[in-house]
């Protein structure tokens, strides 16, 4: 057969790497889960020598299932979880704590004391990010504080800072190369978005010297080759992308207005908001979506802390069922939640409230709730939440979005799709493929080395499986949307 590319999907749970054909094809799929450590509540880490092992043995696992050799990869493209923060010396390539994932929340006091010496709103200006231990500036400060010497080292030059892109990039190619693209710096809470380069004054405020970062790229781009001892042959790496931008770009989201989301843990919206980043005035994050041949693009991202997470809880929580997919059927044995709301905060609230402090509530109940009134609920705040995303989005760039594109494994539920289309009163569009945050690395490294012509290409490969069309009556929505936000009001007012 023809070449394929190779696309890393690094996320946090596990490692993947998935082949695709020069028509967008998915060729074989391998995957690594990985573990994570939790030496304290609210700490997480993760060991970056085994992220780095997992993705080697993914990749000949991949083309040993497909009977293909390293002479049949076109060239790497590299997604990944973002703002997970690694730091390793120069001389030996050793890793000199383990890594801090984007969930981790030990740097959150530092945020703290930024924050209460007024800092958040320039940094927010700057960088399009809040104050939070979510991005990879204050981890970086807590590790080099919890390290010997670690300051002192990193001002000698012997520290070197990377995400998980620019980590695999240095190991791909034994140190030769130390990079990352522009999609994960604006991760950072370093990068200013409006120059694309590293911010001095954010730098600054950490204490965090310039020579730990990596040279900023293109997100499609042939930054250099895979060492020759590692894979037979030199292969082009062609493309890294974080994976929330990836899925942006794999759903072809590429003009002005368009949005996806992607219902996992949580759920991710990113708005394309074209060659301008947008200061939210809904406390939403504005981010680089992708750059290309020297041009950027930006994007709008509100973030759900409780999507899948929340069908989880009904499973292994309540006990309600046995597996996440009835959770379809049951909802849809009744006809309406029956005045049931929930609100699934069971870490606070994301966008567009940013309520850390508050707690999940079932509201509505009655003698005559059943766990399918329950569940149907549970699944309808996932719609509600991002119609609250979708809402401040909307208002943030002054357009009406005319489609919503969804994917990630909730999205594959019918009636939730459904619900979201009524409610949203927007199409709602289900790719024939799952895997946009692949495709997208995947389609960004074809671009690189003409693999794939051009995104008029890309957008005949792109199909559809399912359009899911409003048809909800506008009384019954605007109620239901009523009663949502009155919920939501009853926990954000509620002290325990």
């Amino acid at each position: 057969m023809s070449k394929v590319i190779c696309a890393i999907d690094q996320g946090t749970s596990s490692s993947r790497a998935i082949l695709f054909d020069s028509q967008a094809n998915v060729v074989a799929v391998a995957q690594k889960e990985l573990s994570s450590y939790y030496p304290q509540p609210g700490w997480v880490e993760q060991n970056p020598e085994e992220i780095w092992a997992s993705v080697v043995g993914v990749v000949y696992e991949a083309l040993a299932k497909a009977s293909l050799s390293m002479e049949d990869i076109d060239s790497f493209a590299i997604t990944n979880q973002r703002e997970t923060t690694i730091v390793f010396e120069k001389a030996t390539g050793r890793p000199v704590h383990f890594a801090l994932v984007w969930q981790s929340r030990q740097s959150a006091p530092l945020c703290e004391a930024k924050k209460e010496e007024g800092h958040e709103a320039w940094v927010y200006q700057r960088t399009g990010l809040v104050m939070d231990a979510y991005f990879s500036a204050s981890k970086i400060r807590w590790i080099l504080d919890h390290i010997p010497n670690g300051q002192k080292r990193a001002e000698n030059n012997e520290l070197a800072f990377s995400t998980v892109d620019s980590w695999l990039i240095y190991k791909l190619t034994q140190g030769k190369l130390h990079v990352t693209d522009a999609t994960n710096a604006s991760r950072t809470q370093l990068l200013n978005l409006k120059t694309g380069e590293w911010d001095e004054d954010c730098l600054k405020l950490w204490n965090i010297p310039a020579c730990m970062l990596p040279e900023i790229k293109n997100t499609s781009e042939v930054v250099g080759y895979s060492a020759s001892a590692l894979f037979s042959r030199p292969i082009p790496i062609a493309s890294m992308v974080g994976d929330q931008q990836a899925a942006l770009f794999g759903q072809l989201c590429v003009s002005r207005g368009m949005v996806k989301n992607t219902y996992g843990t949580g759920c991710f919206l990113l708005m394309n908001t074209g060659d301008q980043p947008i200061q939210s005035k809904h406390g939403l994050l504005s981010t680089v979506a992708w750059k290309m041949n020297g041009k950027t693009t930006y994007a709008l991202e509100g973030s759900v802390f409780m999507a899948g997470a929340a069908i989880q809880w009904l499973r292994d929580g309540l006990k309600l069922f046995d597996q996440a997919a009835e959770s379809e059927s049951l909802a849809l044995s009744v006809s309406d939640s029956e005045g049931v709301v929930v609100v699934p905060a069971f870490t606070g609230l994301g966008a567009p409230y940013w309520r850390h402090d508050v707690q999940g509530a079932i509201l509505g109940l009655s003698r005559g709730s059943t766990k399918a009134h329950v569940t149907r609920a549970t699944l309808e705040s996932l719609a509600y939440q991002t119609y609250d995303v979708v809402n401040a989005m909307s208002e943030d760039a002054q357009m009406k979005i005319k489609a919503l594109k969804v994917d990630g494994g909730a999205s594959r539920n019918q009636f939730l799709m459904q619900f979201q289309a009524d409610i949203l009163n927007t199409a709602v569009a289900r790719p024939a493929l799952n895997e946009t945050t692949a495709l997208g690395a995947a389609f960004f490294a074809g671009l690189a080395t003409g693999f794939y012509e051009s995104v008029d290409q890309l957008l005949s490969l792109w199909s559809m499986d399912k359009m899911f069309e409003p048809s909800m009556d506008d009384a019954l929505r605007l109620a239901k949307l009523d009663r949502w936000h009155k919920a939501v009001d009853v926990v954000c007012t509620f002290k325990s």
